[in-house]
């Protein structure tokens, strides 16, 4: 295949975006080094979590550096917005832009409103999922407003992402593949908000869902006591990625904003490594949306990670086993079973190895979580620091702190280099110097490189240069770059100081790394925004408050009075969340799919221990479970 036709091909290949999560500057850094394509941080304020806020200063350089590889940064501001707080906002995303950030992830439409005729115009917008994304119709929409990228609400399955996708070609489909799930669909969870005054859309969750509840019957029975009814295991679709990317979804997102570096290393080089071996099967079907290489000094384990049980959720129809009632907290990795307990210490049959200071836990009689930590290991004879009551014989362990691999995260623990050719040659008065990036999707193969050239008499030299040469062209130290190889003509015997070499060398890793900033947006694109809202898309929401209206420019948008926000004006009759989980399908009592007829007498609630109930309405036309106050 010629040059030409090499980098045609790979321009038609479709580009496949891992999007980490930063909860800061060393987490997004991180996220970089251990492979993601894309990295979403959160802005000083206004993020869906609050807690998870940057400096405009900090996000600048992390633009700087996502940038040297092609890589980008998305900034949540997909909070609600109130009227005083437009002005603000729109300075921020003013400093976001002078960042050089990629794209904005928001949920108001208000800023949309505004900004088409603001300084900020040329900023990017995403569609939050807190927006609300579960259909054709509504992805149409966002795209008729302007929106080329939506992020889509994790329930989704994978044929419906398909028909999501060839209905609306033309977005691109973002999909959570990792992490924590909300039980509610995004956006239209008010329960946090109803129940603490916190609301969720404004990025403070009160996660109403880990909490315990009572299941209560019509009756009064009391059919279950104190279990976490509505908290679900944690994502897990790394064996879905390849179906996932037929069907059209081309960025790949980590959940979790709020999570240590080491989370963010661990599955962001897992998943890394699943792209890249997505993309070899495929032979020229797919790429990587970004530069560069990376070596790990540790083995990518998605089980050794905090995690709370997995389930792959909706992805191929409604599943059992969705939810982990027992606990919210973190199990971590099965490692055996208590094989015998004595006085000081446990014996665990199993083949794991264990290290002083792991943090083991188990769930005893009553499905209440135990954890204590081992002070000493002998082999699979542990001594913990406390031996902790209701273990037993036969009981199933687990590992939520893993000692060993802690310490190999907290090192040095990943590289990324973009591998590239260096070609030195001659020009009539002096010389020029070549960077070209090897299996760029830039621009498709070896393409155009990067040159830079000198003016210096061309001195033939006494003794072969060859070799001193190609080594002072080789030392990219700690650029970006990583030479696979020099090329320089066969009858090039010249005397250029190493000095000088060095020097050429250096201005040429500048300028390609100048080049591949200004290159970065490899497949968004921008469109101006519209403020096009339309009636119909009325039709796609029960009530008005789940539009998240909450100031006057996103009235204007969609063409009402005045703000209905639910954290506003709460409705007497809201319900506070809508999931299509379904607590009547994971108790096995689903008439519609083949489950058990109930027992009990309808309708049920949920109770909180200080006795606040909640009733569960099953609207079992459209599959989903609503929870009203």
């Amino acid at each position: 295949m010629t040059s030409a036709n090499s980098r045609e091909a790979s321009l038609k290949a479709i580009p496949l975006e891992l999007l980490a999560p930063a909860k800061n500057l060393a987490c997004g850094i991180a996220a970089i080094d251990h492979g993601a394509d894309a990295v979403y941080i959160g802005a000083a304020r206004y993020g869906a979590r609050a807690a998870a806020g940057n400096s405009t200063a900090d996000i600048a350089e992390l633009c700087r550096y996502a940038h040297q590889y092609g890589a980008k940064v998305y900034v949540t501001v997909n909070t609600i917005i109130y009227d005083n707080e437009l002005d603000d906002t729109h300075q921020l995303l003013n400093d976001l832009a002078d960042a050089n950030v990629d794209a904005i992830l928001v949920q108001d439409m208000g800023l949309l409103n505004a900004s088409h005729s603001s300084p900020h115009a040329s900023l990017t917008f995403h569609a939050s999922t807190q927006t609300d994304n579960r259909t054709a119709e509504k992805v149409a929409w966002l795209r008729d407003a302007g929106f080329r990228r939506v992020v889509l609400a994790r329930e989704l399955t994978i044929d419906e992402i398909r028909a999501i996708h060839q209905a609306v070609p033309d977005v691109e489909l973002e999909v959570f593949v990792h992490g924590a799930l909300c039980v509610s669909y995004s956006g239209q969870c008010y329960a946090s908000q109803h129940c603490f005054g916190r609301s969720a859309n404004r990025g403070e969750c009160a996660q109403f869902c880990r909490m315990q509840f009572d299941l209560v019957d019509a009756d009064g029975h009391e059919l279950i006591h104190q279990r976490h009814l509505l908290s679900l295991r944690d994502l897990n679709q790394s064996r879905n990625l390849e179906a996932l990317a037929e069907a059209g979804a081309t960025s790949f997102k980590i959940e979790g904003r709020l999570k240590d570096v080491d989370y963010v290393k661990n599955v962001t080089a897992a998943y890394s490594q699943l792209l890249d071996q997505l993309v070899a099967r495929h032979h020229g079907r797919y790429r990587r949306a970004s530069l560069g290489r990376c070596t790990y000094t540790f083995k990518p384990d998605l089980e050794r990670t905090f995690n709370r049980g997995y389930t792959t959720y909706f992805a191929h129809g409604r599943q059992a086993n969705m939810a982990s009632f027992d606990t919210p907290k973190a199990m971590g990795q099965y490692v055996g079973t208590v094989k015998e307990v004595r006085r000081d210490s446990i014996v665990v049959a199993g083949t794991a190895a264990f290290a002083n200071g792991d943090g083991l836990c188990f769930l005893d009689d009553n499905h209440t979580l135990v954890g204590f930590r081992v002070n000493r290991s002998e082999g699979n004879r542990l001594f913990p620091q406390h031996l902790p009551a209701g273990l037993h014989r036969g009981q199933r362990l687990y590992r939520n702190s893993d000692q060993a691999f802690e310490r190999l995260l907290a090192r040095p623990s990943a590289e990324r280099k973009i591998p590239v050719r260096m070609a030195l040659d001659t020009t009539p008065d002096g010389f020029r110097l070549t960077l070209t990036v090897v299996d760029n999707p830039m621009n498709g193969g070896e393409g155009q490189g990067t040159s830079i050239t000198i003016a210096l008499p061309h001195q033939h030299a006494d003794k072969p240069q060859r070799e001193n040469i190609i080594r002072q062209l080789s030392k990219l130290g700690n650029t970006p770059y990583k030479c696979v190889g020099v090329d320089l003509p066969d009858d090039f015997n010249y005397f250029i100081p190493s000095s000088i070499l060095a020097d050429m060398r250096r201005k040429v890793a500048e300028a390609a790394e100048g080049m591949a900033a200004a290159n970065s947006s490899l497949f968004t694109l921008h469109s101006s925004l519209l403020a096009a809202a339309n009636s119909s898309l009325f039709t796609l929401h029960s009530s008005l408050y789940t539009l998240n209206i909450a100031n006057h420019a996103a009235c204007q948008f969609y063409g009402v009075d005045a703000p209905t926000a639910f954290e506003l004006h709460e409705p007497a009759d809201a319900m506070i969340m809508q999931c299509r989980y379904c607590l009547r399908h994971e108790l096995g009592y689903c008439v519609k799919n083949g489950g058990q007829q109930p027992y009990w007498r309808e309708p049920l609630k949920l109770r909180l221990a200080d006795g606040r109930t909640f009733s569960l309405v099953f609207d079992c036309r459209h599959c989903q479970m609503n929870i009203e106050k």
